[in-house]
């Protein structure tokens, strides 16, 4: 086990040798397995707010997405990602991913109108590695819930606060808005949603 773990496998290796039912998340990442960080009950509690609140506005406008319980992303390179949240097209993953009935892979970005990532301790992976594969691959939006203020000050900010960032894509690449305290989260996917990034922060504390 220890040799998988360290030399450079595809993505297909990744699938084969990824263990079933063991507790633990891992991630490819240009060869490399890497095992992810235990989600803390604050990330949890996080990723569990954003799915419902997401799953209620597609509900109330009758949208043909879906929010899958697992889903590993496929980007050009062997590289394979388990985002904390994704909301995937399901007229698009019917019709052009190959590999989601038996796999749960998703290897076109245009079957994700959103993905989300919780900031946790590695946090240059959702600001700098992810950010420009999800860019890379053409998913429309991605947010980074950095209820922590863990990232680096050139990303939200110096002194730095808790950031909810909106990335949209625009001519291939991101724009990147930010949200703050009470600021309302906009959203190209979900424009009617209301929603504030203190929302969100507060929904990982026990009160």
């Amino acid at each position: 086990m220890t040799q998988s773990l360290t030399k450079p496998i595809t993505f297909d290796d990744f699938i084969a040798w990824y263990p079933e039912n063991k507790g633990q998340h891992y991630e490819l990442h240009d060869g490399e397995i890497v095992e992810m960080p235990k989600p803390t009950g604050k990330h949890s509690k996080i990723a569990g707010f954003i799915s419902g609140k997401l799953f209620i506005e597609i509900e109330r406008l009758h949208l043909p997405y879906f929010i899958p319980k697992e889903c590993i992303i496929k980007p050009a390179k062997e590289s394979g990602y388990e985002p904390d949240v994704i909301v995937l097209d399901e007229q698009k993953v019917s019709s052009i991913e190959p590999r989601w009935e038996k796999e749960s892979i998703i290897i076109s970005g245009t079957s994700i109108p959103l993905v989300v990532e919780i900031v946790s301790t590695n946090w240059e992976d959702d600001y700098a590695r992810k950010l420009e594969d999800y860019e890379l691959l053409g998913i429309q939006e991605y947010w980074i819930a950095d209820y922590l203020a863990l990232g680096g000050r050139k990303f939200i900010g110096n002194p730095k606060q808790p950031t909810f960032s909106v990335c949209s894509l625009f001519n291939g690449e991101y724009q990147v808005s930010q949200f703050r305290g009470n600021d309302r989260i906009i959203s190209p996917t979900f424009p009617e949603l209301i929603l504030t990034a203190e929302q969100v922060f507060q929904a990982g504390r026990i009160n």
